[in-house]
């Protein structure tokens, strides 16, 4: 089921996270202009061996990039734009908490729609490691990527 896959997506998120270096390399890539949500689901999809195709990324990114266009990215907006202004007014402080709260819900939202697509794409064996994380982020980053290649298994 949806909240199944969703959970085990969790799992995979925590345990990437975990690992040094990777918060680092996710605000790197985002501001790059990378969609990390994307990059994390490519992450989980060479985590689980299913290789790389670009009919599958274009499904994906058919999914992920309204969403984030209409959803992630204003609130993101709206909660960086009120920063400086929030550090001296505790009540917008208090909403910016609550925006940012709203973003990572968005976000959790988008994983969420990107497993519910992938989830049953089959393993292949032989495919090339992290392709999923070459085709998704940008050349640039090389230390970014450099960060996130060694994938986390999951059962």
């Amino acid at each position: 089921t949806r909240k199944e896959s969703s959970a085990a997506s969790d799992v995979y998120k925590r345990q990437l996270y975990a690992r040094p270096g990777v918060e680092a390399a996710c605000l790197e890539l985002q501001a790059a202009g990378a969609d990390v949500c994307l990059v994390l689901c490519g992450l989980w999809l060479d985590s689980r061996g299913v290789g790389h195709d670009p009919d599958r990324e274009g499904q994906l990114r058919h999914i992920a990039e309204p969403w984030r266009q209409e959803v992630v990215k204003p609130l993101r907006a709206l909660r960086q734009a009120w920063r400086e202004a929030a550090s001296q007014d505790a009540a917008l402080n208090a909403l910016r908490k609550q925006v940012k709260q709203l973003e990572l819900e968005a976000e959790r939202e988008q994983l969420a729609r990107l497993q519910a697509l992938a989830q049953t794409w089959p393993q292949q064996a032989g495919k090339r490691l992290n392709a999923w994380l070459q085709a998704l982020t940008p050349e640039a980053c090389s230390d970014a990527r450099q960060a996130l290649q060694m994938p986390v298994k999951i059962s």
